[in-house]
């Protein structure tokens, strides 16, 4: 069997879909972001404006994260030396799964190594553990949610976005006393809307079941004290597990789940992707625990995002390009078409110094292809007239509709 042949045959579909992506070797530097070093083979080393970072807030270069991080590398060295289980567990592990459960509001928390394997790990491990469970799953979760329902090999029954009469049209279809599990998100990333928690929880509970909520694009960002949407609509004790990220708003890295002792223990004891990976690193957790803290106290770095969230789609709306109503911090703007996507993400690089990955299939839907902006404190007025400016430049060269 010719391997090679049947590897390259598949990467020539996505060259041939116009999906195939590349990526940039990029330097963010601290104190400058969002500039960074942009290098190329064939244009060398060349200074971009960053406009798709998930690193919401630019903690990932905030002195408190910085000095956090430094002292624990000083002080526990570079690896944790293991897994949580094998010598892994620093006393910085503890104090970061602490601080989590009480953000959450809850008894406890398992810091994992990336959201992605949290909800994998999570999710399959729950589902498995209750008795002929059945995971009822918003059709446009992310993928590790997916992976994580998937990996159960429970019965799953998908209820269409956000559609409350669809979803208890589904629980109402199952047995009273079967067991139920509800996986969905506070903000889902590409489209930028929200979940409804109060409501999805006030149907788990009039069916008996059980709430996982994704809020990995809320953490830090939403809440009096960035505990995410459930924070700001009070449904924090209303839902039963809260899974998160320390690699967007917090601006390290490692993903979390928090909920009721047992149910945390439960992960903990019998999650593969859990006792199987070697403990984030130290100088990751030092540097997430004091970004969490912090952000707990301070409104500041939200109350900016938010305004400059609101700046730059009024002025997209008002230059007529094709912005996508967001009531969040994402702001999408739609191209439609992949190749036209990763044409103006190119022409914007080569033209403008102006860095953002197209989205296409199978991260949205095929025919809604777009450009997802995050704008963060750190892009000032000037930098927003730059990408305007740009984007009009882009749309007119490629006839992008400039209505969304």
């Amino acid at each position: 069997m010719d391997y090679e042949t049947i590897f390259s045959a598949a990467i020539g579909k996505v060259r041939d879909e116009g999906r195939y992506r590349t990526f940039a070797d990029l330097a963010r530097r601290v104190g400058g972001f969002p500039a960074a070093d942009h290098r190329c083979p064939d244009r060398g080393r060349r200074e971009v404006t960053i406009w798709c970072s998930n690193d919401y807030l630019g903690m990932g270069q905030h002195p408190v994260v910085l000095e956090a991080a430094e002292r624990a590398l000083r002080d526990y060295g570079a690896g944790a030396g293991g897994t949580r289980n094998i010598s892994g567990t620093t006393h910085l592990h503890v104090l970061l799964e602490q601080e989590l459960a009480a953000l959450h509001g809850k008894p406890a928390a398992l810091v994992m190594t990336s959201g992605y394997v949290a909800n994998e790990a999570a999710i399959s491990t729950l589902a498995t553990l209750l008795p002929d469970c059945v995971i009822f799953s918003d059709e446009l979760n992310h993928a590790s949610m997916i992976a994580g329902v998937r990996a159960s090999r429970c019965t799953k029954r998908v209820f269409r976005h956000n559609d409350l009469e669809h979803l208890e049209e589904l629980l109402a279809a199952e047995p009273a006393g079967r067991a139920k599990l509800i996986v969905f998100e506070s903000v889902y990333s590409m489209d930028g809307d929200f979940g409804p928690i109060n409501a999805v929880c006030d149907l788990a509970e009039r069916h008996g079941a059980m709430t996982y909520l994704d809020e990995v694009h809320a953490v830090g960002m939403y809440g009096a004290t960035g505990a995410g949407v459930a924070e700001r609509d009070a449904a924090l004790a209303r839902v039963d597990v809260i899974q998160g990220t320390l690699a967007k708003a917090y601006g390290c890295m490692g993903g979390y789940v928090a909920g009721s002792r047992a149910v945390i223990d439960a992960i903990r004891s019998f999650a593969p992707g859990f006792i199987f990976t070697t403990s984030l690193a130290p100088a990751v957790v030092g540097g997430a625990l004091a970004s969490v803290r912090y952000l707990r106290r301070s409104n500041a770095e939200r109350t900016a995002q938010q305004e400059r969230a609101g700046a730059l789609k009024r002025r997209l709306a008002e230059a007529g390009l094709p912005v996508m109503a967001s009531p969040s911090h994402i702001v999408p703007v739609l191209v439609g078409d992949p190749v036209r996507c990763k044409a103006a993400t190119d022409l914007l690089l080569e033209r403008h110094a102006i860095y953002i990955q197209p989205i296409n299939y199978p991260t949205v839907p095929k025919g809604t292809e777009r450009l997802r902006l995050t704008p963060g404190p750190l892009h000032d007025d000037a930098t927003m007239d730059r990408l305007l400016e740009a984007l009009v430049d882009v749309c007119g060269r490629l006839t992008i509709p400039r209505a969304a």
